[in-house]
């Protein structure tokens, strides 16, 4: 549905990548569309949901300028009621404003999405009251976040990931997890163990499992369990391949509650954030994710 914006919030993260740089960029491609912005910038984790729920409802639009969790705490602060969010690429990853297919360029984005329709996607919910709306899980992509240094995300941004990921797959660390889809539970040594929201990650590159959709109220559960640094690699290639045939080393289910608890307490991740030694407990939330999207 396409909307007239008139008037945006913009919160603005300053410790993201390009959170500091990028906001002048913005600011002047608002000014430019002839848009009335009120800019916020945070300086605490839930921040940007604080700021979405006292002021939000009072614009056409509000935009987020950081990482996916500055992102994933105004889409979950306004999730089902709105206004939507204009998720600008101002973090390392991106992972959300690319898989809406928002221009990396800030100012390029800025003016594709006030041209924009809105959108709305499922989101999984945690007990917490956190939202994801791409992924959550443990292993390799927990370790692709957290070993990715500060400095070597300002160099080479979604690189650093890609080399911290690499690392992972060498030392195929494994994780006991124990899954429960729909009230169906089963328990493997898993190199990942995720709960995905959307098929695929990286612009496309990497599918996380077959048929994933953002719009039909369910939750995918997908565990990879390689017995080697080779079996790993191969999954990666049937990832890249989008290949899901049945194979001993992957297990997918769907439904509408699933639960990753790590046996021997791991940390935990939820789209990109890692949220530390925690059981993952999602519910569905169909088509709650209200968002812009360039169409």
């Amino acid at each position: 549905m396409a909307i007239l914006i008139r008037s945006v919030l913009l919160v603005v993260n300053p410790a993201a990548r390009r959170g500091r740089t990028g906001e002048g960029e913005a600011l002047r491609a608002f000014a430019k569309a002839g848009v009335r912005v009120e800019l916020m910038r945070t300086t605490a984790a839930g921040d940007a949901a604080r700021f979405a729920a006292a002021h939000g409802s009072r614009y056409d639009a509000v935009f987020t300028l950081g990482g996916d969790g500055t992102a994933m705490e105004v889409v979950g602060e306004l999730a089902v009621s709105g206004p939507p969010v204009g998720v600008l690429p101002g973090g390392t990853g991106n992972q959300l404003a690319r898989h809406l297919g928002t221009p990396l360029h800030i100012g390029r984005a800025v003016h594709r999405l006030l041209a924009g329709t809105e959108v709305r996607i499922d989101l999984g919910r945690l007990s917490d009251g956190r939202h994801f709306a791409l992924t959550a899980g443990f292993g390799m992509d927990v370790a692709m976040m957290r070993d990715a240094s500060p400095a070597l995300k300002r160099r080479f941004g979604v690189g650093a990931y890609l080399w911290s990921g690499f690392r992972a797959l060498l030392r195929n660390d494994q994780v006991l997890i124990r899954a429960t889809v729909d009230g169906v539970t089963v328990e493997r040594r898993c190199g990942m163990a995720m709960i995905a929201n959307v098929g695929s990650l990286l612009d496309g590159f990497i599918s996380t499992g077959p048929n994933i959709r953002t719009d039909d109220g369910q939750l995918d559960l997908c565990l990879f369990f390689p017995r080697s640094v080779a079996d790993a690699a191969s999954l990666l290639v049937r990832c890249i391949r989008n290949d899901f045939t049945p194979h001993p080393a992957m297990h997918f289910a769907r439904g509408r509650t699933i639960s990753l608890v790590a046996v021997n307490g791991a940390h935990a991740q939820a789209d990109g954030e890692v949220i530390g030694s925690v059981g993952l407990h999602a519910t569905a939330a169909p088509l709650a994710g209200v968002l812009l999207r360039y169409v």
